[in-house]
C-alpha cells in the first residue's frame, strides 16, 4: 500500500504508461486493463480490504488474526450483545471504524447524534479526560436498556483500545481505492511502477536502497546511469531494466539531464563518446558533467574505462579536458560552416582526440568514486570477492554490533566488512579515541574504540579498507551489565582470503556435467589465480559413488566469478578447507 497524495501528470510514472499506449490523469488511472480490473471486485472483496486497511495500525491490529479466521469460518462470528449485529455484520463481529463507536453508543447507551461525535473525536485525539468522563453514562444508560453491566464494560475497554488510532471508513475506503489501484500497477507495470516510487524518493538514498532490494526480489535489474537508456529520474530500458536517473547523480543538474535526453530522443542513441560530445548542448552540459558521467559509469557502454577518462595526453592534458574541447570546437567548426557563404557541414574534419591508455583502479577505488556520486553502489560492490569469507568465516553481521548482550554469548566475535566511515576524537579525560562505521551485505554498525585500543588498530582502520575482526564481548570488571567488546586481531580480508583458504572443492552432479560446462568453468578458471588447491568432487548419480579428483596443476584465488557461477547452478556446490 503506498501513499500517494496525486501523481503530477509529469511524474516519470506517467511517461513509462504513456510509452506503453497508456493515459494518466491525477490519481485516477484510465488504463481499460484497470478500469475491467476494478469493474470486476467482488463487492465483499473490497469491503474486507477496506476493514483490514483499518485495522493494521497499532492497537486495532490485535484483532488482524481474529478477523481473518472469522472471515475463513475457522473461528465463530461472536457479537457482545446480539443487536450489535446490525453496525458489525460486515466487519464479523469485530468494531473497526469510528462510525461504528457512534452508532454503537447511540444504540447500546442512547447517547445523542452530538454525544457520540464528541466520544469519537475525544477517542480519537486521546482525550482521556472527555472520555473517562462519559464512560459512567454509557455504562449507565445501558444498563438502563437491559444490558450487562460488565459486558458494556468489555466493550467500553475495546473501544478504548483501539479507538485512537481508528479510522473512519471513508477514510479507509479511500486508501484501499489507492492500495487496487497501486496494486494493479505493480503486477501489470512492475518495473514502471518501481522506477515511480524511487523517483517520489529521489533524495532518500536509505530508501532508494530499500527499493533496490525489493526490485531484486521481484527480479527486477537496477541499473547504473547511462547516456543511451536513463532519463532524468529513474525509467524502464527495453528489456524492462531499472536506469537510475540521470539527475540523481551528484554535480548532474537536472538542465544537463534534461539536455542529454532530449538530444537522444530528437537524433537518436549516442554512437560514441564522441558523438556524445559532438552532440551535446554545452549551454547546459558542462566540463563537470563529463566528469560526473565518466566516473558514475555513464559512459560505460562506449566501451573506454572510467579511468581512461582522466588518463594524460604528452601535454600533460586529461582526455576528458580534450574531448570537452573537440566537442566544442565541433560545434564551432559546424554552426560556422552552415553559415558561411557555401553551407553544408559535411566538410567538417577535426581530429578526435586519442584515448589514452591508464593504470586500471582496483575494485574498491572505483566502486567508492561511484558511490560519492550515485550514493550507493550499483556496477558491483567491495566485498562481492570476499562474500566467500563473509558467509562461511564469520558468525556475527555489522548490524548486530551494537547489541553486546547477544555478542556476549559468543565465545568468539567475528565479522567483515567495509570501512565506510572514521571519525577521530578525544575523550573528556584527553584520551583519544576513533568511532568507525563497519558495513557488510547486511547492513552497517558502529564500533567504539578507546585510548590505548585506538591508537594500536588506527592504522588500518581507514576508510575504504575491507578487514575481518576476531573479539571478545567480555564484563567489566566482573559486572554483567557492563560489556567491553574487545578486539583480538584484525587483518586485511585479502589477506585472510590468501592465507585461509587452503583447499576449495567444487561439488557436481555427474549428469549435470557437459560442454558448456566444462568450456565455462575453464574461461572462470584461467582468469581467477591464487594459491587454493582445486579439488572436483563428481557425484555419479546412476551408481550413487562419488569421485574426488585434484587439480594438480591449478590453484584458484576463489574469486567473485567463480562463486556466482557455482550458486547459480542447481547441480554445483561448494566447500573450502
Amino acid at each position: 500500500i503506498v501513499d500517494l497524495d496525486t501523481i503530477p501528470i509529469d511524474d516519470e510514472l506517467t511517461y513509462q504508461l504513456y510509452q506503453k499506449g497508456q493515459t494518466i490523469g491525477t490519481f485516477q488511472f484510465e488504463s481499460p486493463g484497470m478500469q475491467k480490473y476494478l469493474r470486476e471486485l467482488k463487492p465483499t472483496v473490497f469491503e474486507d480490504l477496506i476493514a483490514m486497511n483499518a485495522l493494521y495500525r497499532p492497537g486495532p491490529m490485535d484483532y488482524i488474526p481474529s478477523f481473518i479466521a472469522r472471515k475463513n469460518g475457522q473461528e465463530p462470528i461472536q457479537y457482545d450483545i446480539p443487536c450489535m449485529e446490525k453496525y458489525l455484520k460486515d466487519t464479523y463481529g469485530i468494531t473497526v471504524y469510528q462510525e461504528q463507536v457512534m452508532l454503537l453508543s447511540r444504540q447500546l447507551a442512547n447517547f445523542t447524534r452530538g454525544e457520540s461525535d464528541a466520544l469519537r473525536k475525544a477517542m480519537g485525539k486521546k482525550k482521556k479526560a472527555i472520555v473517562d468522563a462519559m464512560k459512567p453514562k454509557f455504562i449507565k444508560q445501558g444498563t438502563e436498556n437491559g444490558h450487562d453491566p460488565a459486558v458494556l464494560e468489555k466493550i467500553w475497554g475495546d473501544w478504548e483500545k483501539f479507538a485512537s488510532y481508528a479510522f473512519n471508513k471513508s477514510h479507509a475506503t479511500c486508501y484501499s481505492w489507492v492500495a487496487y489501484q497501486t496494486a494493479y500497477l505493480k503486477a501489470h507495470y512492475p518495473a514502471e511502477y518501481m522506477a515511480a516510487l524511487m523517483t517520489r524518493r529521489f533524495a532518500q538514498i536509505t530508501e532508494i536502497t530499500k527499493l533496490m532490494e525489493e526490485c531484486q526480489s521481484m527480479g527486477i535489474k537496477t541499473l547504473g546511469p547511462d547516456v543511451n537508456e536513463s532519463y532524468r529520474v529513474f525509467g524502464v530500458n527495453e528489456h524492462g531494466e531499472i536506469r537510475f536517473g540521470l539527475s540523481a547523480i551528484k554535480g548532474m543538474g537536472a538542465p544537463a539531464a534534461d539536455a542529454i535526453v532530449a538530444e537522444r530522443l530528437k537524433n537518436g542513441p549516442y554512437k560514441s563518446i564522441f558523438d556524445f560530445a559532438e552532440r551535446v548542448d554545452y549551454s547546459s552540459v558542462n566540463r563537470k558533467a563529463f566528469e560526473t558521467l565518466a566516473l558514475s559509469g555513464g559512459f560505460d557502454s562506449f566501451g573506454i574505462r572510467r579511468e581512461q577518462f582522466f588518463g594524460k595526453n604528452n601535454k600533460g592534458e586529461t582526455f576528458l579536458d580534450t574531448l570537452v574541447r573537440y566537442g566544442q570546437l565541433f560545434q564551432q567548426e559546424q554552426h560556422e560552416a552552415a553559415n558561411s557563404l557555401f553551407g553544408g557541414t559535411e566538410a567538417i574534419e577535426i581530429a578526435t582526440p586519442p584515448i589514452p591508455d591508464a593504470e586500471s583502479w582496483s575494485t574498491i577505488e572505483r566502486l567508492n568514486r561511484e558511490r560519492e556520486l550515485v550514493g550507493i553502489y550499483l556496477s558491483a560492490h567491495p566485498l562481492d570477492e570476499y562474500s566467500i569469507i563473509l558467509n562461511s568465516l564469520c558468525n556475527t553481521h555489522c548490524s548486530e554490533l551494537g547489541d553486546k548482550q547477544e555478542l556476549a554469548k559468543k565465545e568468539d566475535v567475528v565479522l567483515g566488512g567495509i570501512i565506510t566511515g572514521v571519525k577521530s576524537k578525544f575523550t573528556k579525560t584527553g584520551k583519544p579515541c576513533g568511532f568507525v562505521t563497519l558495513e557488510d551485505f547486511e547492513g552497517s554498525g558502529e564500533l567504539a574504540l578507546f585510548g590505548e585500543d585506538w591508537g594500536k588498530w588506527r592504522g588500518i582502520m581507514v576508510e575504504g579498507s575491507t578487514i575481518y575482526i576476531t573479539a571478545k564481548c567480555v564484563s567489566r570488571y566482573g559486572n554483567a551489565n557492563y560489556l567491553d567488546f574487545q578486539i583480538g586481531n584484525v587483518e586485511y580480508l585479502q589477506t585472510v582470503k590468501e592465507n585461509r583458504i587452503d583447499r576449495f572443492t567444487i561439488n557436481v552432479e555427474s549428469d549435470a556435467i557437459d560442454e558448456t560446462m566444462v568450456s565455462d568453468l575453464q574461461t572462470i578458471l584461467e582468469n581467477d589465480e591464487g594459491k587454493a588447491q582445486l579439488f572436483f568432487q563428481i557425484h555419479d548419480v546412476d551408481s550413487n559413488t562419488y569421485l574426488l579428483m585434484r587439480a594438480r596443476e591449478h590453484t584458484v584465488g576463489v574469486g567473485h566469478a567463480l562463486i556466482q557461477y557455482i550458486e547459480q547452478h542447481p547441480k554445483m556446490s561448494y566447500q573450502i578447507n
